[in-house]
Formats: structure tokens, sequence, C-alpha cells
């Protein structure tokens, strides 16, 4: 459902979501599908720290049962989890949203890796409700850049 966002129409008071794995703007479109005026609906943020400084224990070790060999076992990137915990409560806040009748057309834009982990987060109202999604990182931009490359 990636969609060349040079060609978007952002019908009126549709959602464009833009994130990643430490941040989401949700904008409201307050103009409509020909001239677009997103205007800053919610901000969530997380405080997401290096994966180093999250977790400092060796990765642990398993005993072979047919020798006497150990080998590590591979350990968290709490990090990663931090992104995909973030990207879960996203997920939940805006199928919220649309069971509510907040938002009835909802665009993502996010960087390809969330992308990937929210798309088997969606439920089926919000599948539905998903008009586009542009895999494109572009939430450092301010809303008025974000508006420009979506618009036609």
């Amino acid at each position: 459902m990636s969609t060349n966002y040079n060609k978007m129409k952002i019908e009126a008071g549709a959602w464009v979501v833009v994130c990643d794995g430490r941040k989401a703007l949700i904008l409201v479109n307050q103009g409509d599908a020909a001239f677009p005026n997103l205007r800053t609906h919610e901000v969530h943020e997380q405080e997401n720290p290096p994966a180093a400084a999250q977790g400092t224990d060796a990765p642990g070790r398993v005993h072979q049962s047919a020798s006497p060999a150990r080998s590590s076992v591979e350990g968290t990137d709490w990090h990663d989890e931090a992104e995909h915990d973030f990207l879960r409560k996203l997920a939940a806040r805006l199928d919220r949203a649309v069971a509510a009748g907040e938002a009835k057309s909802v665009v993502v834009v996010a960087a390809p890796r969330a992308l990937g982990v929210l798309r088997p987060l969606y439920s089926r109202p919000l599948a539905e409700a998903i008009a586009a999604e542009v895999d494109r990182d572009m939430v450092k931009l301010p809303v008025y850049e974000i508006e420009k490359h979506l618009a036609a």
C-alpha cells in the first residue's frame, strides 16, 4: 500500500501519522484534499537511550547436553524492544481513534523499519482506515516541510 507521496491527496480531517521508533506526530488535515493544511494534534515521544546504556549484563551461556562445550546466548537489544513497545502503543492509540470515530482516514508516514513493525499491529478497522503509507522518515522535519512533501 506504499504510495508515491508526490501524487497523494489527503482528505479533510484525515490524520497524518509521522513516526519512527521514538517519536510520533499525529497531524490533522484542516484544509482539503487540494490544499492540505496540516496541524499538530498530538506528539508522542519516548526516551530511549542506546542499548549499551539499558543493559549491562553479559549474554547468558548455555551448556550443551552432549558435550562440555558452552555457547553464548544472544543478548536482548533493549533499545530495539523499547522502539517496538513504542510502536505497539502508537498502533493501539490509532486503533482507539478509529474505533471512536475520531479518525476516519489515516495516512502513515514512517521509516521502512517502523512500517514493518507497525503493519502487523493494525487491527482490521485501522487497516481499513489507512488511506496510504509512505515509507520515508520525516519525523525530524517541521510540519510545513512534511506538508510540502506530501502535497501534490
